[in-house]
């Protein structure tokens, strides 16, 4: 059976107008499409939550910067309909551009001093992009739980701060990273890499890993496990390390020591693709 397929906003809130007729309770999953089994994770999870679940796939070109793989990113509507089905999904939003970005569209979304960092360091605007697209689905969806993966932990978090301050009724449920069989996070961008980049990949789970386990051992190491965990990336191979901070897991501000949560964020640079991971400490 296919999935279902809508790309209207009116369309989108006639289904679920439907399902809250019924008395259902809805999950939405937002993804950019290229699914992986760390989507069909989130698919499920909300199926755990909510009685229909809707995926949302939007390529969305404000989050890209200008020198970024906007153009190029993987799309595969077809597939990840089918995808979607299979993980228990029940209607596929898939607008184009054109709807979500009309004639004249003219407002963004600045969170603050949580996306000032790291990824919104080295990626300006991209936060803006995403606060802004992500509140827009969540307004035309309006579902009970929506379903973001850890992968992307400061996204997530980005994400929980404009919900709460927005006062957007929705529960937003962070999914932990879904790994392949080797260790390295699932990300629609590994497909860039070839593979001896790939082998050279799991290097960042496993460096990561022994920075974890060294802060649990001395929890007020940071710095030097830091400055460790980057040379060990480069000397396996990465061109670059854009940043490997232990951060509060709220807040994201670094710490000196590990006093309470706390998550250790880190992407590195291999064959000009930018892989992200992260682990809780």
């Amino acid at each position: 059976m296919s999935l279902p397929i809508v790309r209207t906003v009116a369309d989108l809130r006639a289904a679920v107008a439907a399902w809250r007729h019924q008395g259902l309770r809805v999950a939405l999953v937002p993804t950019m499409g290229a699914l992986h089994e760390g989507h069909l994770t989130l698919v499920r999870h909300g199926r755990s939550m909510a009685d229909r679940v809707v995926a949302s796939v939007f390529v969305n070109p404000t989050q890209f910067g200008p020198s970024e793989d906007f153009s190029r990113y993987p799309r595969d509507e077809a597939g990840d309909a089918a995808k979607l089905a299979g993980a228990g999904c029940d209607l596929l939003f898939a607008p184009t551009v054109e709807a979500m970005y009309p004639a004249g569209f003219s407002t963004s979304i600045e969170v603050g001093p949580v996306t000032r960092r790291w990824e919104g360091a080295a990626r300006p605007g991209h936060f803006s992009g995403v606060a802004t697209v992500v509140t827009k689905l969540l307004l035309q969806c309006l579902p009970d739980v929506a379903c973001f993966g850890e992968k992307d932990y400061q996204q997530l978090q980005t994400i929980r701060r404009l919900v709460a301050d927005l006062d957007i009724p929705v529960a937003i449920e962070g999914v932990p990273i879904v790994r392949d069989a080797d260790g390295l996070a699932l990300s629609s961008r590994n497909a860039y890499l070839t593979p001896a980049q790939r082998q050279t990949a799991l290097a960042l789970n496993r460096t990561l890993h022994r920075v974890v386990e060294r802060l649990r051992r001395d929890p007020a190491v940071v710095d030097a496990a830091a400055a460790e965990g980057m040379a060990a990336l480069l000397a396996a191979g990465f061109e670059a390390v854009d940043y490997l901070a232990v951060v509060d897991a709220a807040s994201l501000e670094p710490v000196e020591r590990i006093d309470g949560p706390a998550r250790v964020l880190c992407v590195a640079r291999l064959g000009g693709v930018r892989l992200l991971d992260n682990f809780p400490v």
